[in-house]
């Protein structure tokens, strides 16, 4: 067995980094967890006039109620009249009050994206001149504070219970039939059946308070709850407990009539059925998340959810299998160890769920960042890398069980004509202190002793010495199973990989409720597309967008420029170059230079560092004094064309 571990690892690698290239390099465009891509007002807009209504404008349809887009005024008191509306596509406005004052006015946002997290924010703009504001701009934080730590221990629960639940009664029917017997065994499949249930009934009394207003106490709202039933994720949630219900009788009969099933067709046919009804309920059970949140929306889902289902059976089937095993490892009594062939038909499955897990996982990698920079430039492409790790350091301590499995031999094997030998001398052993305990007995029983008679003293004392043979036994068995340096070697390794496993299910669980990257870089590159105002007076940054032609082919596009708090002293600089259909591109070279010509100042260079697809940035860019600064960008699309576009904008 370990002959063929290295060549079906080295065809493993060679599949992933194959899959990996050929899918980021045709990346195309998808959206996810939805994000706002523009506004009007704009982002710190002076407008000369109150508009008569304020639109958002997000990366996917999300839902609202009658509280998720407020416009408030200076001194805090909202403005808009009625509840905001969908006016086109992925735009939604709200209505203002008539007569409204100069000053600094907020909007303020919180809506739930169709892969079912809540995303909020706030932003501000200003009538006539800026004013102060007693309305903090940061808005509120989706899924924040402690309902949403609540409600992500409740998904790791629930993701922890599935995996239990479905990988260990996969390990039982497809790896080791007689752990169907096994009470730890089955006290493990049970207890991810009430985690399941648990976790399950936990985020649907917190989902309304995590998605609106984040207090605890909403946790109790029956209104609240009522709402969240008709949504998406609410149907999902129902679904799972309906699963559950059928979970429970399946277990019921793994556990009961299965294992009182003598071995022969009718039991092989019970194997069958249960094998069929268990997959159909962890299909579902995984269907529901898959149906409800990022595999749902974006590029793709008609392809992207079957895959989510995959993806998460095989998780389950081999993180969920290693804890059964290791169950087994260090609880299964003595007189029924884990066999050494149910070991390696558990290392074969293994094997199959990584090779599943690796082709769906570079799939779905590739849908949510769609570039290789978005590896390191997103929290998700973060912590995708340290998913990445772990599942390395998971598979190359599978590697070592591997090996452990292949020297791996039951004990009755390995003690051979030993322990029969030893056996033997045991039970002669033990028949001569039986023998010995008969004649006093018998003894006793003739001179007439008190106790009962000789009937009850001779049972008592056979029934003790069957008590102690027993206890012997177990012992023995004991011995000889622990006794064996590759079963020892096999646990320990077995424990280090459910260690790493515990980490793993807590990246992935972040992951799931982290905007994608590529969802993360489309929206910044969409929000400065739309916020394209000469400047941004003394409100905060200041944005110039600048369309430029350097003649060559692929030479036409827009080039954003960015700059916080474009007052005098330290700014931090964006620059973002776009085609002009809006999607983010790379150039071989930008340079930037600022010039204050009415003071013979400059021209002062930057060159900004790229960060991402169409993405460059310069932090402390100096501004020495305010004025009407000329900003000049020189764009370079290949070796030989290039062209400097400019605007002026006031700064400080």
């Amino acid at each position: 067995m370990t002959r063929t571990t290295t060549p079906r690892l080295r065809i493993l690698l060679l599949l992933f980094i194959a899959v990996t290239g050929a899918l980021l390099a045709g990346a195309g465009p998808a959206s996810a967890h939805a994000a706002l891509t523009g506004s009007d007002p704009a982002q710190g807009v002076v407008a000369d006039k109150a508009p008569t209504q304020v639109s958002l404008t997000f990366s996917e349809k999300v839902a609202m109620n009658g509280d998720s887009l407020r416009v408030l005024d200076p001194r805090g008191k909202p403005v808009q009249t009625g509840s905001a509306v969908n006016v086109s596509g992925t735009t939604y406005a709200v209505q203002l009050k008539s007569g409204l004052a100069k000053g600094t006015y907020t909007v303020t946002y919180q809506v739930v994206s169709a892969d079912s997290h809540p995303v909020a924010g706030a932003y501000t703009f200003s009538v006539g001149a800026p004013s102060p504001t007693v309305v903090s701009s940061t808005g509120p934080v989706a899924g924040g504070g402690v309902v949403g730590g609540l409600y992500a221990f409740g998904r790791y629960v629930s993701y922890a219970g599935f995996i239990v639940l479905a990988g260990g009664a996969a390990f039982v029917l497809a790896c080791w039939q007689r752990g169907a017997g096994v009470r730890p065994l089955q006290r493990l499949v049970v207890g991810g059946w009430v985690a399941l249930t648990a976790a399950t009934l936990w985020l649907l009394l917190l989902r309304g308070a995590y998605t609106t207003s984040g207090k605890f106490a909403d946790v109790f709202d029956l209104d609240l709850l009522g709402q969240v039933l008709q949504t998406k994720t609410g149907a999902a949630l129902v679904s799972r407990l309906l699963l559950l219900a059928a979970a429970a009788l399946f277990v019921a009969v793994l556990f009961g009539a299965y294992t009182r099933r003598e071995e022969g067709q009718d039991k092989r046919d019970l194997t069958f059925g249960l094998a069929i009804g268990g997959g159909v309920v962890a299909a579902g059970l995984a269907a529901g998340w898959a149906m409800a949140e990022h595999a749902s929306t974006g590029l793709q889902p008609g392809l992207a959810m079957p895959v989510d289902v995959v993806h998460l059976l095989a998780v389950a089937a081999w993180l969920g299998g290693l804890t059964a095993l290791l169950t087994a490892l260090y609880r299964a009594p003595a007189e029924t160890p884990v066999e050494a062939a149910a070991v390696r038909r558990f290392s074969r499955v293994a094997f199959g769920s990584v090779v599943a897990l690796v082709v769906t996982g570079v799939y779905q990698s590739w849908r949510q960042l769609g570039s290789w920079s978005a590896f390191t430039a997103t929290r998700y492409g973060q912590l995708l890398l340290v998913k990445i790790a772990l599942v390395a350091v998971l598979v190359g301590i599978a590697a070592v069980s591997r090996r452990w499995t292949g020297r791996l031999t039951d004990p009755a094997v390995r003690a051979g004509k030993t322990r029969k030998a030893q056996t033997q001398a045991q039970a002669r052993k033990e028949q001569a202190v039986a023998s010995r305990t008969e004649q006093a007995a018998a003894s006793q029983a003739a001179r007439g002793g008190r106790g009962g008679g000789p009937g009850t003293a001779g049972s008592g004392r056979a029934a003790q010495l069957a008590r102690q043979r027993a206890a012997v036994d177990a012992a023995r068995e004991k011995r000889l199973r622990d006794a064996d340096p590759n079963r020892f070697g096999l646990r320990r390794s077995v424990l280090a990989e459910a260690g790493v496993a515990l980490v793993l299910l807590a990246v992935t669980t972040a992951l799931t409720q982290t905007e994608p990257g590529r969802t993360e870089q489309e929206a910044k590159a969409a929000a400065s597309a739309s916020t394209g105002s000469d400047s941004s007076a003394t409100s905060g940054a200041l944005t110039l967008d600048m369309p430029f032609d350097t003649g060559g082919t692929d030479g036409k596009g827009v080039v954003s420029i960015d700059l916080d708090p474009a007052r005098v002293g330290g700014n931090e600089m964006h620059v973002y170059v776009q085609r002009p259909n809006g999607r983010a591109f790379d150039v071989p070279e930008v340079k930037v230079a600022l010039t204050l010509e009415a003071k013979k100042i400059g021209p002062l260079p930057v060159n900004p560092d790229h960060l991402a697809t169409g993405h460059w940035s310069a932090n402390g860019v100096q501004i020495p004094m305010a004025g009407d600064w000329k900003i000049a960008v020189t764009v370079r699309t290949s070796d030989i064309d290039q062209v400097t576009v400019s605007k002026n904008a006031q700064i400080g």
